[in-house]
């Protein structure tokens, strides 16, 4: 327990802050997973792609996700893309 109001004021919002960003990290997830059923039909994986990319680049962009996780997952969605399109 702080003893101090600002290391509890602190715990808060972390605590807000971990909550965003499982969320978005949930999402991400799902979308990845999603991006694999659509494997059957190119252009609409290709479409949920360029989402899922841009999507990627914001958790980034939030500090949600280290830039090289979401270059080392674009560059997957990139080869996913390259081996359903054959």
């Amino acid at each position: 327990m702080p003893n101090i109001p600002s290391a509890a004021k602190r715990i808060r919002s972390d605590a807000k802050k971990r909550a965003k960003n499982q969320a978005v990290i949930s999402e991400l997830k799902s979308m990845g997973k999603k991006l694999t059923q659509l494997a059957a039909e190119p252009e609409k994986a290709k479409a949920f792609a360029a989402t899922l990319v841009s999507r990627y680049d914001r958790a980034v962009t939030s500090g949600v996700i280290p830039r090289g996780r979401a270059d080392r997952k674009k560059s997957r969605i990139a080869t996913f893309l390259a081996k359903i399109k054959k």
